[in-house]
């Protein structure tokens, strides 16, 4: 191993560079990881772009990346669960562990969550990286780099599905099919449910998502909420019994809410302004519960079980590859749109 680390620094808004930075060692409790693969999420590209997510602002260089798996290349004090050698999915946040929230199981709400690639805490897109060890999984040998990466979206799905309720049966609307529109998709599918509709702007997407089995695709052309509440109910046969929300935009939260039957749950996931206009009347008259998500919490071994029994297939996800060194040009697809996921390979040698 060499004594340098080449990582992807946002040094500030708009400005992403690679840098040789020292290797991390890893301390009591930590295994140092030699990364492999590193999917690109949307928070990624935003914070190049923008600098900033709401109160998160990029004020000093920051390496970027969280959706990682590698392989561990050292172990600190005190680690007896994993060893040199093991492939693992990063569990990219880490929580105090001792507060009310930890303590109850909601760690994802954590006043000091240390969250990679959230300023000012680096990210794992580079070489090499130290994470917590209990939040890094075991990779099954049939299991993949690229599918360790994706079970961080996937967890997003899981939880969504979970604080969604979606059971057997369901009939489930997903707004927007995006990379976290999908798994939702596919989370909601192996958890049982009967119909799943999905809608988009984008005609591509909605074929991406019927070929991943989606019941019924809707193409959205209107802003009009209730109008195209009343296609999806058209699409479905019925109101769904819980709409998973992915895409932040105020007329998609609009249609979540009219399109779900009385009774039913909205979890909004997506997140767009911090401000919009909504139908509250609507849906506190009819008693449509609507429930926020933040991350997840305890949805990693879930998540990993679904892809280790075939349940769940992200393989599909993965649309366009690039090397380390090509972290720029990964970084301008994912801006642009092309394709779902971009995987980013960090290891010289297996890139």
């Amino acid at each position: 191993m060499g004594d340098t680390n080449l990582s992807a620094v946002l040094l500030e808004k708009g400005n992403l560079k690679l840098e040789e930075r020292p290797v991390p060692k890893p301390g009591k409790n930590e295994v140092q990881i030699a990364m492999h693969s590193v999917g690109i999420c949307g928070s990624d590209v935003h914070y190049w772009v923008h600098g900033a997510i709401g109160d998160f602002v990029v004020r000093a260089p920051m390496i970027l990346g969280h959706e990682a798996s590698g392989t561990v290349s050292e172990v600190g004090e005190g680690v007896t669960h994993l060893k040199v050698g093991d492939r693992v999915a990063i569990e990219p946040g880490v929580p105090c562990r001792y507060c009310d929230y930890c303590k109850g199981g909601r760690y994802n709400l954590c006043l000091e969550m240390q969250f990679c690639a959230t300023p000012p805490v680096d990210g794992s897109l580079a070489r090499y990286y130290v994470h917590a060890a209990d939040f890094c999984f075991k990779l099954p040998d049939h299991v993949s780099y690229e599918e360790g990466a994706l079970l961080e979206p996937l967890s997003v799905g899981v939880h969504a599905c979970r604080r969604a309720g979606v059971t057997i049966g369901s009939k489930v609307l997903i707004c927007g099919a995006g990379p976290i529109g999908l798994v939702c998709l596919l989370v909601a599918k192996a958890m049982g449910a009967a119909q799943v509709a999905i809608t988009d702007i984008d005609t591509k997407r909605l074929e991406v998502a019927k070929q991943m089995g989606a019941h019924c695709p809707v193409l959205v052309k209107s802003r009009d909420g209730r109008e195209v509440a009343e296609q999806v109910v058209q699409a479905l046969g019925c109101n769904p019994d819980v709409t998973v929300e992915c895409s932040g935009a105020e007329p998609s939260v609009q249609t979540g809410i009219f399109a779900t039957k009385s009774g039913g749950v909205l979890v909004l996931v997506g997140l767009g302004p911090p401000t919009i206009n909504i139908p509250i009347v609507n849906a506190a008259v009819r008693e449509v519960d609507i429930r926020g998500i933040f991350r997840y919490a305890n949805c990693y071994p879930t998540a990993l079980s679904m892809v280790a029994s075939g349940q769940v297939d992200v393989k599909p996800l993965v649309t366009h590859r690039f090397s380390l060194e090509q972290t720029l040009e990964a970084f301008e697809a994912s801006k642009k749109g092309e394709g779902i996921k971009v995987m980013i390979h960090c290891d010289k040698n297996k890139a």
